[in-house]
């Protein structure tokens, strides 16, 4: 597989925020840019930005530096990017963790309004936020062989409502009951 290819496909957005050091408008312009987007970059832009949930708060600032925004503003500016280059996937890495409850609220929101139009895989450890914005749930558990090394293991995967009202698996039970130490 072209892992450029794959990267075209793919939006990722990571556990603490991390703009380009360029203005907010260049933020979300550059992977459409390298990857020859030939259409209105104004209007690209504009619909990115809208679809983030941010437009509002920076319509009027583009020219300012990502760098400038708040820490949720800055998550979202990241989703902005991600989401410009029109993947088919969005991959999240604990995209909350790094934010406080209000922008936590607003990237939740934003995720329920994405999946409408893209696939979202969410990493989190926030048993709550997981059971907030998904709509399947896989549960994972890590193990460690005796030399050391640790590999991870699918537990149990289903609609999110059964993970936490009715788990299967006994690793999964001691987890969302909070039992697990």
């Amino acid at each position: 597989i072209d892992p450029v290819e794959v990267r075209r496909k793919i939006g990722m957005v990571f556990q603490r925020p991390n703009p380009f050091p360029k203005s907010i408008y260049e933020n979300v312009a550059f992977g459409p840019r390298i990857n020859g987007y030939k259409g209105d970059m104004d209007e690209l832009v504009e619909r990115s930005l809208k679809q983030a949930a941010l437009w509002d708060e920076v319509k009027d600032k583009l020219k300012q530096s990502g760098l400038s925004l708040s820490g949720g503003q800055q998550q979202r500016l990241c989703i902005a990017r991600a989401i410009a280059v029109q993947p088919d996937v969005i991959l999240m890495d604990e995209p909350c963790s790094a934010l406080d409850p209000i922008s936590t609220l607003q990237v939740e929101e934003l995720i329920h309004e994405l999946k409408q139009r893209y696939t979202v895989v969410i990493v989190t450890h926030n048993m709550q936020q997981a059971s907030r914005v998904s709509d399947m749930t896989a549960f994972f558990n890590v193990q460690t062989s005796e030399k050391g090394s640790r590999t991870g293991y699918l537990v149990e995967f289903d609609r999110t409502e059964a993970i936490f009202q009715n788990p299967q698996q006994e690793a999964t039970k001691e987890y969302v009951s909070g039992k697990f130490g």
